[in-house]
């Protein structure tokens, strides 16, 4: 991880750009392969599966009999984690549920507004690199607090065809209701358009690699209401001096393993920190398995130091990071500090893999600097608000001079006469 000391504000531009793919390949290509879904169905997805993932498949949906199979193949620890994790999720997450707002804004003016749920989501979970069924978990618990009636699930094929059983189990056990063997953005089309086997759903959910993230880009501009872009996982570490290079570096690399273009961030207070942890980088990753992706990751990662804690926060909400660490003195102080993360993790005790996992917060977040923009996924994302008003005779009448005036000022007559008929008794 190159190290940069002191960079002045002019420079930090490019220490704040992520990594760079062909964005209009990538566009060109994920344009033609929603034209092909569009056009062609199940066929197409089928097509495109055997084209891209290797993956010759009969059929898109699982079958009952392969979800009831999962149950046996998960260890009884590892139901027991899903369990703990999915308590945790549905508590935090139905704490969040909106309450129904209903007021007199003025004497005979009555306004409402309630929570209605998405009547059918679709929920994307990555199954390549890693079977990320936590995903599962993060999606459908808040999918199910919120009320939604229907919830449908794709996730890409194992090589042999098949889904990962502890993907299965987990969308069994939050009452997913259909799972789709489907991956790439040929199941973002899938779930935006509708196809034979995959109903066209309201509103798509989940992260991605960049080919998911743009066609839910592409989509979302006229087709389907998407969630957030969730593309290449992001870290950023803030640490002073009294933090734990350890745990700086092990932070570093729990981002770094998700793939290739992940991107993770320290920013720290002196350059003695910065090779501390950069050393410990060194020595943690010879034990991991995901050595080449990490590898992969580093090398458009970096460590910038800074002279003051005033220039570290506002590096980190210059480059609003899916993910932030705060391990410094006072970090609550900081954090109060930060107008633009994902999801802050609050000392040396809070590792990024507690919210991945257990603690209740949801991981799918805003990258890509959307943190600025876009909350994470909650129990808001699926519902919708409606707002009601109910005036009486006395309230519309109370209201009238200024709905008319205002009317009028716009040059829209008929808004007016619609107030003035009805005071008239039906006539204007």
């Amino acid at each position: 991880m190159r190290i940069t000391v002191n960079p002045p504000k002019s420079e930090w531009a490019d220490l704040l750009r992520r990594p760079q793919i062909d964005a209009p390949v990538i566009g060109e290509r994920v344009a033609a392969i929603l034209e092909r879904v569009r056009a062609g169905g199940d066929r197409a997805v089928l097509d495109l599966t055997a084209e891209i993932d290797s993956v010759a498949l009969d059929s898109l949906e699982v079958a009952p009999e392969e979800i009831e199979r999962a149950e046996a193949a998960v260890s009884p620890e590892l139901k027991r984690a899903i369990a703990t994790a999915a308590e945790h999720i549905e508590r935090f997450h139905a704490a969040q549920r909106p309450r129904t707002v209903d007021l007199e804004t003025a004497p005979g003016v009555r306004c409402l507004q309630r929570a209605v749920p998405i009547r059918r989501v679709g929920l994307y979970v990555p199954g390549g690199s890693a079977p990320l069924f936590s995903t599962v978990l993060m999606l459908a618990v808040p999918a199910r607090v919120a009320g939604c009636p229907e919830v449908v699930l794709c996730t890409p094929a194992r090589p042999d065809g098949t889904v990962a059983p502890e993907i299965l189990y987990a969308a069994d056990l939050c009452g997913v209701d259909r799972v789709y063997t489907v991956g790439g953005a040929q199941a973002v089309a899938a779930l935006a358009y509708g196809t034979e086997s995959i109903p066209r759903v309201d509103k798509i959910f989940g992260p991605g690699n960049r080919y998911v993230t743009k066609a839910k880009q592409l989509v979302g501009a006229n087709d389907v209401a998407v969630d957030l872009p969730a593309g290449p996982s992001e870290v950023l570490v803030l640490a002073d001096d009294e933090a734990s290079p350890a745990f700086a570096a092990a932070d570093l690399l729990s981002q770094a393993e998700h793939g290739g273009d992940s991107q993770a961030v320290l920013v720290c207070a002196s350059e003695r920190f910065a090779l501390d942890t950069r050393r410990a980088v060194e020595e943690q990753l010879q034990q991991l398995r995901r050595g080449d992706t990490i590898r992969e990751a580093l090398r458009q990662s970096r460590i910038v130091v800074l002279d003051s804690r005033e220039k570290m926060i506002g590096f980190a909400n210059a480059y609003a990071p899916e993910h932030l660490i705060i391990s410094m003195r006072d970090a609550w102080e900081a954090a109060a500090q930060i107008t633009a993360a994902g999801s802050v993790f609050i000392g040396p005790w809070s590792p990024e893999s507690a919210g991945d996992y257990a603690s209740g917060t949801n991981h799918t977040l805003p990258t890509g600097g959307w943190a600025r923009a876009y909350s994470g996924v909650n129990t808001d994302s699926f519902l919708r608000k409606i707002t009601y008003q109910e005036l009486t005779r006395d309230g519309l009448s109370a209201l009238s001079p200024a709905i008319v005036a205002m009317a009028e000022a716009e040059g829209l007559g008929a808004h007016a006469a619609a107030v003035r008929i009805r005071m008239k008794g039906g006539a204007l």
